[in-house]
């Protein structure tokens, strides 16, 4: 997992080879007047959603992990709570993995909980169990789906 903030994602572009693609696509984004939304900008390999969704209390958000893909991650509209574990200390998955949506939930806890204010990024690799939207009212956010 890595968290830092846009201004320093060229730190980053040499981790995987669509992340320079994927911070240069976001840079470019009008954050004050997006629509929510789905956009392949390079196929199956970078992916970026645009979301609104309603926050939760910690309890009620579940660790999930994907096998195909990395998670980039931003708060727009307000900060966002997270919840994180090693994916190999996970022991109760609750269903088998969903390979066409990449995703497979636990009911575990996570091992630490972080907030992102607006401007600032996660990136969860496939081995980072992650518990987003943990907060109160409703985020718009930015989820890049970046090809392992």
């Amino acid at each position: 997992m890595i968290i830092d903030s846009l201004q320093h994602s060229a730190l980053y572009e040499q981790v995987n080879p669509y992340f320079k693609e994927a911070f240069d696509y976001i840079k470019k984004l009008d954050f004050n007047n997006l629509a929510a939304g789905k956009t392949q900008v390079n196929g199956d390999a970078l992916i970026v959603n645009i979301n609104e969704s309603q926050l939760k209390k910690k309890e009620d958000a579940k660790l999930e992990v994907h096998n195909r893909y990395i998670d980039i991650q931003i708060p727009l509209s307000c900060a966002e709570g997270f919840g994180w574990k090693y994916r190999p200390e996970c022991t109760q998955p609750k269903s088998e993995f969903n390979e066409e949506k990449d995703i497979l939930f636990f009911d575990d806890e996570p091992s630490t909980y972080f907030t992102l204010q607006s401007g600032e990024f996660v990136i969860f690799f496939p081995e980072d169990a992650h518990a987003p939207l943990v907060g109160e009212g409703e985020v718009k956010k930015i989820v890049v789906k970046v090809q392992a």
